[in-house]
Parts: C-alpha cells; structure tokens; sequence
C-alpha cells in the first residue's frame, strides 16, 4: 500500500502545460505541496489558480529557466524560502528540435538547446535541489525521460542522445545515493500528445497532428499517473523505471495507424 503527500513538497519544473501541467494536478490531487517552475509564468498562474480552486493545496509558482543558472539559482532560493523543506524532485523540462539528419545541419541552435535543456538543465535543478532533498527522511528524484533513450532513430540523433543521457545520470545518481534514504526514478513515454510535436516541427501543427494520425496516443494524463504512482510507494520501494507506451505503438516508429471511420 502506498502513502500520499502528507504535507510533502513536490517540485516540478516545466510545469506551465502539457505532462508538467497534468503532473502538478496529479500531485495536488494527491495531496503534495507544490513548487511549480517555467518559462510561461502567465501559465503558472493559471495552473496555480486551478489547483487552488480543486484541491486547496499550497502552491509556490515562479518563472524558471533551467538552462540559465541565475534563473535555476533564484528558483531554489525561492522554494526553500517559501517551504523551508523540498522532498521532491520532478525533471520535466525538456523538449525536442528538428527531425534533421546530423549531415543536413548547418545551424546547431536546436542541438544547444536541446542538450542543455534535457542534459545541462536536469543535472542543474538535480545538483541545486539535492542538499535540501537530503536533509528529507523522504527524498526523490523523479526524471522523464522517453523511449528515445532506448532505441535511436534517424533524425533524432541529438534528441536520442539528451534521453539516452537522461537514462545514464538517473541510474548513476541512484548509485551515488545508495544507503540515504533517496529513491531514484525515471519515467520514460513513447508517443504523448502535447504541444511536443509542435514545438519539435517549429510551430507547425500540421506536421505535429501527422504524427498522431491514425493511431491512439497517450495523454499528459497518463504520464502524470505513472509518477503519482511512483511518488506515492513506501518510501522502501523504488520505482527505478516505467517505459509507457500506448497500445499502438511497439517502439520508435513503430506505429500502429488505423483507418479513419467516417
């Protein structure tokens, strides 16, 4: 049997929409206090008001950027202003650019952010966060991650190769922490609908609706469950990793599509 939040606080970063948003509802429902960080803090405000108005528990939003570190800096501050205690991490910024071959790249912007948000920016709020983190007889790190650092594919070589990494520091980071009372956990999705495909097609929604089309993906919803479900075990049981997929889907590009029923 598991336990809910219990007065714990739940950090969550990119949490303005998509998986962090439905993740911040999932944890309110359960019962966490919670941290809330993004770029979008007009959407934070949002999120917050909904959470306020549902399930009555304390919010503390503020605009985070995970790949500056004055931003990642002044975000900690705040938390551990506001709550004097963090027991919970959940790496959610992320985000993929571009479907280019390496050789067709001329212009590696997307690369750079791209790893320094999968890469660079989750080892920063894990590194910032992890000394209040420890001083929890509760503590955990939560990661999501994807599929892609499974298997690779064509035209997603830098994106893979954030995920792949994602997957690597989080089964270290479970090491280094062995015998403190820290769980370590990742949760890695196959095809999710949310604003990722538009953001990786440059804001071009009908590429990002092809993606999806004829087949049944997940929902940010579903992914927030799997990390309620994580977060809420007894503190002896670690989740070390769920891979979810939706039912049509075998692995990457990999696709069940189904006719159309007019």
């Amino acid at each position: 049997m598991g336990f809910q939040g219990q007065n714990r606080v739940a950090v969550i970063t990119g949490a303005s929409s998509g998986i962090g948003e439905a993740i911040a509802y999932g944890m309110a429902e359960a019962g966490f206090r919670l941290a809330l960080g993004a770029r979008r803090k007009e959407r934070l405000e949002q999120v917050a008001q909904q959470i306020a108005e549902r399930w009555k528990t304390e919010v503390y939003i503020a605009e985070l950027d995970v790949t500056r570190r004055e931003s990642a800096e002044a975000f900690v501050k705040g938390v551990v202003g506001h709550f004097q205690q963090v027991n919970i991490l959940v790496n959610n910024a992320g985000l993929a650019r571009g479907t280019a071959h390496v050789a067709e790249v001329t212009d590696e912007t997307d690369w750079q952010e791209m790893l320094e948000t999968n890469v660079m920016g989750l080892l920063r709020m894990t590194r910032l966060f992890l000394p209040h983190i420890q001083t929890s007889s509760s503590g955990h790190i939560i990661n999501i991650g994807s599929i892609a650092g499974h298997e690779a594919y064509a035209g997603g070589s830098v994106y893979c190769g954030s995920k792949f990494a994602v997957r690597a520091i989080t089964d270290a980071l479970r090491q280094e922490l062995l015998g403190q009372p820290i769980r370590v956990s990742t949760i890695d999705p196959g095809m999710v609908e949310t604003e990722f495909s538009v953001v990786r097609y440059h804001g071009d929604k009908s590429k990002a609706d092809a993606v999806y089309a004829g087949m049944q993906p997940l929902t940010a919803s579903d992914i927030a469950d799997c990390v309620v479900y994580t977060a809420t075990r007894p503190q002896h049981v670690n989740i070390d990793m769920i891979v979810v997929k939706p039912t049509d889907q075998a692995g990457a590009g990999k696709v069940a599509r189904h006719p159309v029923q007019e």
